[in-house]
């Protein structure tokens, strides 16, 4: 059952080898990431991460010569959203759901645990589940809410923060991994 529609991956994580056990090749990823036209990679880059300015200053950068160097200035770009952009890159990120054929209760109450975050916060829940497996996501999820409920506001915009940067890591491991033509 996804949370997410991508497959995130802890910020700390090393990336994880594809399922079928080939080992993942940034390489190849990267170098055709880098030869994109500057609009190809900017829209690439906000699906990862829905601030324009973030994404604008991630293709600007290129060419990246390694995933770590990519990753550090996807980070740094992170750490430098302004409130705006935050609030920009969480209107654009997928609202949490649940398979279709999830007990009714469950999708009653992962829709009233978000309203009562967003109403609390202002703004969508997010968090990056990649430790978890499909199965524990509903779980985390509503763990999760309930966690940062407790929050006070400034420190409730501190955890979106990173948990946004942690996404856009993740992501961004996931488009160097897949085939050309298949970003963003």
């Amino acid at each position: 059952m996804p949370v997410q529609p991508r497959h995130p991956v802890p910020a700390d994580a090393p990336a994880v080898p594809p399922a079928d056990g080939a080992p993942a090749d940034h390489a190849v990823g990267l170098a055709h990431f880098n030869s994109l036209p500057f609009a190809a990679a900017e829209a690439a880059f906000l699906e990862c991460c829905g601030s324009l300015r973030w994404a604008h200053r991630m293709a600007a950068h290129r060419p990246y010569p390694d995933l770590g160097a990519l990753l550090a200035a996807s980070d740094e770009a992170g750490y430098d959203l302004a409130p705006s952009d935050i609030a920009e890159a969480l209107a654009a990120e997928p609202a949490p759901c649940l398979h279709h054929d999830a007990p009714r209760a469950a999708h009653l109450a992962l829709r009233a645990a978000h309203a009562a975050y967003e109403s609390r916060f202002g703004h969508a829940f997010v968090i990056c589940l990649d430790a978890y497996t499909p199965a524990q996501h509903v779980d985390q999820v509503l763990a999760g809410i309930r966690v940062r409920m407790e929050h006070e506001v400034d420190e409730e915009r501190a955890v979106t923060a990173e948990e946004l940067r942690r996404l856009a890591r993740s992501r961004i491991v996931e488009l160097m991994t897949a085939g050309p033509g298949q970003e963003g």
